[in-house]
């Protein structure tokens, strides 16, 4: 993400998961200047993660991710329209580090999944800075 901006490095990642007649992603994204550098970087990485569960496990036609701002926060959004996940699914490590880092940054991920509708993943990543380390 160096060279690019959080923007232009979901666009990349959305392009390298395409496969043509098996699985479309698409990249609905607000640009926003000037993130914190540490927002930027849990946004990708947990988009990074939740993509890739879903070309990997999905069995999706389409995933779209969504980035926009939203009331001092930003929110991103995977959603698909695969199988969806299994009822008695435990969280992986994925899933529990998708989750800390939002958490990292006082923000939340939420999951929810429909059998044979597929999975959304949001997160809400708020843009001022992450909480201070607990004393001791």
């Amino acid at each position: 993400m160096d060279d690019l901006s959080l923007v232009g490095a979901l666009r990349v990642q959305a392009d390298r998961l395409t496969q043509p007649g098996h699985l479309v992603v698409t990249l609905a994204a607000e640009p926003r200047p000037a993130l914190p550098a540490a927002v930027e970087v849990a946004a990708y990485r947990i988009v990074q993660e939740a993509a890739a569960n879903v070309a990997r496990h999905a069995g999706a036609n389409t995933c779209r991710i969504t980035v926009r701002p939203e009331a001092g926060s930003l929110y991103v959004e995977v959603k698909d329209d695969g199988r969806g996940l299994p009822q008695a699914m435990e969280a992986g490590v994925g899933l529990r580090s998708m989750r800390e880092r939002a958490e990292e940054l006082g923000g939340r991920l939420a999951l929810a999944s429909e059998s044979g509708r597929g999975t959304k993943d949001a997160a809400c990543l708020p843009l001022y800075a992450a909480r201070e380390p607990r004393a001791g």
